[in-house]
């Protein structure tokens, strides 16, 4: 993407699809870069495919995918025409190994497919996906699913995504890539790699481009790092806030807390924007910077925009339920709602935001525990030399038994399942009952306000019109 292509505003990559198809496309066509959410997009395909289909996007998007076999095995196996019936749970996928069948791989390229290509659908605007880099096994797949739809820029954090550039230079040629996969107690010397081959899936005369590579870091020392010693080359930075929704770095040195039990950021925290400047590469600032004067700032500091998440969250367009939306947008009119970073919730380690009030009953400590989702599963060699997978959110005993520790298991909740609840995709447990959500925002929130201006919904128009004023208004609109 060239400099005088370069968005003022990103759309952040949120949640599991939050930032979904329809958002990203309302973006883009207003000529800032649209972004989808990566996060298991897979689980989000087959469940919207049981689900019917009612408006026809994803047979419409499946229509238009390059190997016309696998689109017909994918309905065969999961589209149920009128949906499912009343307390009927969703068909899970397998979990996410090392390695995966050639279908499971082709599930994951197809659901990536069908996301990227609706958000590109109907206009000439500029798409993106994001990743979460610590979320390994599905990555490569992922990306080539996303590349076959045209995708143009691709986006990871939560992680040093130090090989994804190389990984995409291979892609992009059809050749296998590999990256190393994180496993808790092997030797430095033996790694275990990850590996996709794109040959096997017969789709090789399929013309790609490289997406561009966007780094999401929370220190100017990672992105000298990334600029340095990635596998490719690293086309753009998004500087992101602990104050960001999600994931968030831990802050650096020991962790201490303030009385709410949150995680303290210091002065060390804070991201040298004259050595990111001085990087020579685009780079946009996030977390809290969605709005008229955090615009005007970043601009000052020589970034080429702002990454804007928390208020299109709640736009129309984004995939929350529209109860999630109304009652939040209730409860910040009348100031109950309240944000707080959790050091505990994610199995990551990574802290994790924490959306509270609204009368949303949202997930707690006494659901029954269960790991169906995998997402956040990492591999891990036992003394015995045996490979697992375990998640500190899953039964205290199966992570014991792969190795984990009771301790870690504290306060630990079911991201995959409490984020795919708040998107209404959540699964119908054996009592009937549907998983409860997790909806996690960032702490500007509360802001939200200046942009909803006392209605209970807006468009992600109005998002746009509100962030870039008067002044720069004309940029988005002129797409």
């Amino acid at each position: 993407m060239s400099v005088s292509a370069l968005p003022m505003v990103i759309q952040g990559g949120m949640g599991i699809a939050v930032s979904n198809w329809k958002l990203a496309s309302a973006v883009a066509a207003m000529g800032q870069l649209g972004v989808v959410s990566g996060t298991a997009l897979d689980s989000v395909f087959v469940r919207r495919l049981q689900d019917g289909d009612p408006c026809g996007a994803v047979r419409r998007a499946l229509a238009n995918f390059p190997k016309p076999e696998v689109a017909a095995e994918m309905l065969k196996k999961y589209f149920k025409p009128g949906g499912r019936a009343p307390g009927e749970p969703y068909a899970v996928l397998p979990m996410y190994r090392q390695a995966v069948s050639a279908f499971r791989e082709q599930v994951t390229i197809a659901a990536n497919f069908v996301e990227v290509w609706l958000a590109k659908e109907g206009h000439q605007g500029k798409v993106g996906i994001n990743l979460l880099t610590k979320v390994q096994m599905p990555t490569l797949p992922s990306l080539y699913g996303a590349m076959l739809a045209g995708g143009d820029v691709v986006l990871m954090g939560a992680g040093i995504p130090r090989e994804i550039p190389g990984a995409l230079d291979a892609l992009a040629v059809h050749a296998t890539a590999t990256l190393r996969l994180d496993v808790d107690g092997q030797p430095a010397d033996q790694p275990v790699t990850l590996s996709f081959d794109p040959t096997t899936h017969g789709l090789t005369d399929v013309s790609l481009k490289r997406p561009d590579f966007y780094a999401i870091v929370a220190a100017h020392t990672l992105a000298t790092n990334l600029s340095k010693k990635a596998t490719g080359k690293v086309n753009g930075f998004i500087v992101e806030a602990p104050t960001a929704g999600g994931h968030n770095a831990p802050p650096r040195g020991p962790l201490q807390l303030n009385e709410r039990g949150e995680p303290i950021y210091g002065p060390r925290d804070e991201v040298d924007l004259d050595a990111m400047r001085a990087l020579g590469v685009p780079f946009w600032l996030a977390g809290s910077a969605g709005t008229p004067e955090g615009l005007e700032y970043a601009l000052s500091r020589g970034a080429a925009g702002i990454q804007v998440g928390t208020a299109f969250a709640y736009a129309d367009e984004s995939g929350f339920t529209a109860e999630i939306k109304r009652e939040v947008l209730r409860g910040v009119a009348a100031g109950l709602v309240n944000v707080r970073t959790d050091p505990r919730a994610s199995p990551t380690g990574f802290p994790f935001k924490l959306m509270e009030g609204a009368g949303i009953a949202q997930q707690d400590d006494t659901r029954e525990r269960c790991c169906d989702l995998g997402y956040l599963r990492t591999a891990a060699r036992l003394p015995d030399g045996k490979l697992v997978y375990r998640c500190s959110a899953a039964p205290v005993k199966n992570f014991v038994n792969a190795g984990g520790t009771e301790e870690d298991t504290v306060g630990r909740r079911c991201l995959c399942n409490g984020l795919m609840s708040a998107i209404g995709l959540g699964q119908v447990r054996s009592n009937g009952v549907v998983e409860p959500p997790l909806v996690t925002s960032g702490d500007a929130l509360r802001e939200l306000a200046a942009v909803a201006q006392g209605r209970e919904s807006y468009a992600a128009r109005d998002v746009l019109a509100y962030v870039l004023g008067p002044k720069h208004s004309g940029v988005a609109l002129a797409v």
